[in-house]
């Protein structure tokens, strides 16, 4: 425990050594003939050796995880750009060629396989479930965009609703045009005219 400062290491990482044995944790050096001036040997034991390893290895990973999310988010960002300039010209009633949105949607269905390619944990994992969702989400946006192209008149924002209303004509007799509903849409009446 008095070298856990100085070594960094926890007292079940260390391996202390006296004339070349190993000492357990059980046993006390000044029983086993250690004084003043006595040279100990401490080494990291292997299983905390193994571990950092361990650790490290899943830095490194996590690392390249984050690095291949981040590569593939630059990306769909360019691609999301020409998704939005499409989008401007086809709000100010210019056509894209049908090319465009092939190349497009073909680009951005490989940033997807790159990300499904990505092995990933923790952190990294959800930054790139956030990504393939952001990457969805423009896919489908072209495909409205597509059919908005090819059909001017699907544009939901800017559509012209046709709504039918009917105008019932009654008799004349109430006025404007409603009428209760205790009357009857027709009255009938005995004056007729005669024409000789």
């Amino acid at each position: 425990k008095l070298l856990v400062n100085k070594t960094g290491l926890e007292p079940e990482e260390q391996r202390l050594f006296f004339r070349g044995i190993e000492k357990g944790d059980n046993q006390h050096l000044h029983r086993e003939g250690v004084k003043d001036k006595s040279k100990i040997l401490l080494l990291e034991g292997n299983a905390s050796k193994e571990k950092k390893l361990e650790e490290t290895r899943k830095q490194n990973e996590m690392s390249k995880a984050f690095e291949a999310i981040a590569g593939v988010r630059a990306e769909v960002d360019k691609l999301s750009n020409k998704v939005t300039a499409i989008e401007v010209a086809i709000n100010g009633g210019n056509k894209a060629a049908e090319k465009e949105f092939l190349v497009l949607t073909e680009l951005l269905m490989s940033q997807l396989l790159k990300l499904d390619g990505i092995d990933a944990e923790g952190e990294a994992k959800l930054q790139r479930k956030a990504e393939v969702r952001r990457v969805q989400t423009i896919v489908d946006k072209l495909d409205s965009l597509k059919a908005r192209n090819s059909n001017p008149f699907i544009n939901n924002s800017n559509a012209v609703k046709v709504t039918t209303q009917w105008e019932t004509f009654d008799s004349g007799m109430e006025s404007s045009g409603t009428r209760s509903d205790n009357s009857p849409s027709t009255e009938i009446s005995q004056d007729w005219e005669r024409f000789e």
